[in-house]
């Protein structure tokens, strides 16, 4: 039997990747490059569609070049990507109107305050699953098309295009301005507030209320589907995925059962719970969320918290403060200490996301004493990302009865064992890795494949799945409480700083 391979494009927010798997799900090729990030104001964080779309081209290059393949040895392209990040486009130039407006970005926050209104953060919580908050497309799509000069009348006469970055990537590789497909699938509709949770098409009355007209929208399609095919560089290449970073993190993971669960490490951290064929709401801050929907089968939704700040914080360390020189010195920097000498840090640089959604939120370092030196700062760091994992699963419990029994973890932080061995400690549950840690890329290479007959079903793709390490609680029950009750005196010194943002 000839082995098939799979191609799936990454585009994170710091980077693009990507990665060739062969018909065993093993990586093949990797490659990667960044991106400028770009911050006009406090809060404000931008990307230049213009160099992903020319990274993306890059990595396609290097990853089929260091495979020593040919495009066509390629079966199927996936693509993942953050989402939420906005870049609205001229149909007929193919350049974007604007910077993309990054899913960290604040700017949004007073406009999410008054679409509010009366009805607050949950105005259109029962149609989408999620509350008001900077952080979704829909208003980010709202601010460029007040904002930018003259683009609310080109965008009525049907001349601009709207797109989360999959949008972006796809017409482009589908021919952009020559024919270029501009499609979208339900993972990313759903994180735009625009799209009905129910219906999976996008919701007129909420259209309205934020002042977006349809003509800009992509067609909402299935996560495993051939969308087009490709030209230029992967000419004749099926375009036949397209997962969010979190869904696809799920669906590589294997996570197709009720209540099996992951955490994403990345800049942000992502917890997401498989509620299976129906919507759980959430009553304790978490967001309803698409999980996946294979070709004509029934969509698959997830409970998510999302935190926004996890491994950046580890960045902000780096760099802002200069403590390290790469983020593999702060292991043992923190090990060099036995607890984190009373000091906590709540990352809150541009609000806190689930359970709290406030974007009136400011980052806080608390607890310091003379006592406190750089390590106990390092394991401060390391420590913030644990507990409000710990957070969003007591959240989780809340709302769907479900409780977790081992997390599955992914992302480049878990290469950090004493942030695990925290993890499983503050979750009181096992913490496992799995074999490959590239687990968004594989979930993009395996919607992609499904759609193209590279694999057969779900239960063959679970057969795939091996776990790495794994990590067990060693703390107290005691410790873990008291150091629990600390880190939410922490949270709530957070609140409050951003006079005009919501609270």
């Amino acid at each position: 039997m000839t082995d098939k391979f799979v191609a799936a494009i990454d585009q994170g927010t710091t980077s693009s990747r990507c990665i060739i798997f062969n018909q065993d799900g093993a990586i093949v090729a990797v490659d990667q490059r960044e991106h400028r990030q770009i911050f006009p104001k406090p809060g404000w964080v931008e990307h230049d569609a213009t160099e992903i779309w020319s990274k993306v081209q890059a990595v396609v290059a290097g990853a089929i070049a260091k495979a020593g393949l040919r495009t066509d040895q390629l079966s199927a392209l996936g693509i993942t990507n953050q989402r939420e990040t906005t870049v609205l486009w001229d149909r007929a130039t193919g350049k974007p109107v604007h910077n993309a407006i990054v899913w960290q970005d604040t700017r949004t926050a007073a406009l999410c305050n008054q679409l509010g209104g009366s009805d607050g953060q949950d105005r259109f919580r029962e149609q989408t699953g999620l509350p008001l908050a900077s952080y979704f497309s829909g208003p980010k799509a709202a601010w460029l098309l007040d904002n930018v000069p003259g683009l609310r009348d080109r965008a009525e006469r049907g001349e601009i295009a709207f797109g989360t970055i999959d949008s972006w990537l796809i017409w482009n590789l589908t021919g952009g301005t020559d024919g270029g497909r501009h499609v979208t699938d339900v993972t990313n509709a759903g994180r735009t507030m625009l799209m009905n949770l129910g219906t999976l098409q996008w919701d007129s009355s909420i259209l309205s209320a934020m002042n977006v007209p349809e003509a800009i929208l992509p067609e909402i399609r299935s996560s495993a589907e051939v969308y087009g095919t490709a030209v230029g560089q992967l000419a004749g290449v099926p375009v036949a995925s397209a997962l969010g970073d979190q869904q696809a993190a799920i669906f590589g993971q294997a996570c197709y059962d009720v209540g099996t669960a992951k955490n994403t490490y990345g800049t942000g951290s992502f917890l997401l719970l498989n509620t299976g064929n129906r919507p759980v709401p959430s009553k304790s801050g978490l967001l309803t969320t698409m999980g996946y929907k294979i070709g004509d089968e029934a969509p698959v939704y997830c409970l998510e918290g999302a935190i926004a700040i996890t491994g950046a914080l580890v960045q902000w360390f780096r760099d802002q403060l200069g403590i390290i020189r790469t983020a593999d010195e702060i292991e043992p920097l923190a090990e060099s200490v036995e607890d984190n000498g009373g000091a906590y840090i709540v990352p809150a640089f541009s609000g806190l996301f689930a359970p709290y959604w406030r974007s009136d939120a400011r980052g806080v370092v608390t607890g310091l004493t003379r006592y406190v030196t750089k390590a106990h700062l390092a394991r401060a760091v390391l420590e913030a990302t644990s507990w409000q994992t710990r957070e969003v699963v007591d959240a989780m419990y809340q709302d769907s009865g479900v409780e977790i029994t081992t997390l599955k973890v992914d992302g480049g932080m878990t290469k950090n064992n004493l942030l695990m061995q925290h993890q499983a400690d503050v979750l009181g549950v096992p913490v496992i890795r799995p074999k490959i840690s590239e687990t968004t890329c594989l979930g993009a290479a395996y919607a992609a494949g499904l759609a193209t007959g590279v694999w057969n079903d779900l239960d063959e793709l679970k057969a795939h799945w091996a776990k790495d390490a794994e990590w067990t609680p060693t703390m107290t029950a005691e410790v873990r409480d008291r150091e629990y009750h600390n880190w939410r005196k922490a949270v709530e010194k957070s609140f409050g700083w951003e006079e005009d943002g919501q609270s």
